[in-house]
């Protein structure tokens, strides 16, 4: 039996809430009415807060993509992060929506973005891998060169989005203090902490040019210890391991990069290095093959499964 419909809230928080409801409960069509009631309200107050109408625009684009409409929901998204550039949400159901149109550039760099952003999240992986299998099929083994261009983040974006990360973390706690629950949540590095860590990064990388391996781990150490959620960190780290011959550590940050980038070419590449020096020749075929799944061309992997695989003849 539909719910009864009740006398429409006038605030946009109100609709907003009343929006989340119904989408909750399944009722995407009435979440979309309240929403676009909320995006009316809030452009003719002129109200100047583009932050609370790309959230609103995302949340229609949810409703949207719930429904197939998926046009709609990429004309949302696309208003939405026009507002607030490299918003998590609306690039994950943007990509959603040009998957299911079939049109697999797209949405492999919108999923290729979130990853930038955030490359724990499993649904972005999850949509590359799907991405890279279908653009293999469609445009065969030079795919990648038929891509546009992929964002590049800047660090002042990235510093941004660790403040709106970090107050987002302290809003939960408070709520769940307030609730009498314990909120188990994981530490967001502050923007100060992401914007250090990058220039001890940077330093590290400059060591490596000069040859500088062990002061260049030195510095990738104490850039993770402030940000341990950058992959990047933890392949270069394993790099200077490899020159440094110490395997076991190289092997270590390596698993490190691709539990928060299970696809991650240059770790599972590192890793393979690793397997190979320390006599684990499986494994280190194992790493090559799941490589070659993503770059079937990718020459210095094809080169080193042939010499593995003449040691195992």
């Amino acid at each position: 039996m539909p719910a009864k419909r009740r006398c429409q809230p006038a605030s946009v928080p109100a609709l907003k809430q009343s929006g989340n409801e119904c989408f909750k409960n399944g009722q995407y069509g009435e979440a979309a009415s309240f929403y676009t009631q909320a995006v009316t309200l809030l452009q003719k107050s002129g109200t100047n807060s583009p932050e609370e109408l790309s959230v609103l625009l995302s949340n229609r684009a949810a409703c949207f993509l719930k429904e197939g409409n998926c046009t709609d929901c990429v004309k949302d998204c696309t208003a939405s992060l026009e507002l607030v550039p490299f918003g998590v949400k609306p690039l994950l159901r943007r990509a959603a929506a040009y998957e299911a149109l079939e049109r697999y550039r797209l949405a492999y760099v919108d999923y290729k973005t979130v990853l930038q952003l955030d490359c724990t999240i499993k649904a972005a992986h999850d949509g590359t891998n799907r991405m890279t299998q279908a653009l293999t099929e469609q445009d065969g083994p030079s795919w990648r060169e038929k891509l546009p261009p992929i964002p590049t983040i800047s660090l002042s974006d990235r510093e941004r989005l660790a403040e709106a990360g970090a107050k987002a973390q302290g809003d939960r706690i408070s709520t769940a203090q307030q609730n009498g629950t314990t909120a188990k949540v994981d530490r967001v590095p502050s923007a100060e902490a992401v914007k250090r860590a990058h220039a001890l990064k940077e330093e590290g990388n400059a060591f490596v040019k000069k040859g500088e391996h062990k002061a260049a781990v030195e510095k990738y150490t104490e850039s993770i210890e402030l940000n341990p959620k950058e992959v990047t960190t933890y392949t270069n780290r394993a790099l200077c391991h490899l020159s440094l011959k110490k395997y076991q550590e190289a092997k270590k940050d390596s698993a490190e990069a691709l539990k928060l980038d299970p696809g991650n070419v240059k770790a599972l590449y590192r890793r393979a290095q690793a397997h190979k020096e320390l006599k684990d020749y499986k494994a280190c075929v194992a790493d090559l093959n799941a490589l070659l799944k993503t770059e079937p061309k990718n020459v210095t992997a094809l080169k080193l499964l042939h010499d593995v695989r003449k040691i195992l003849k």
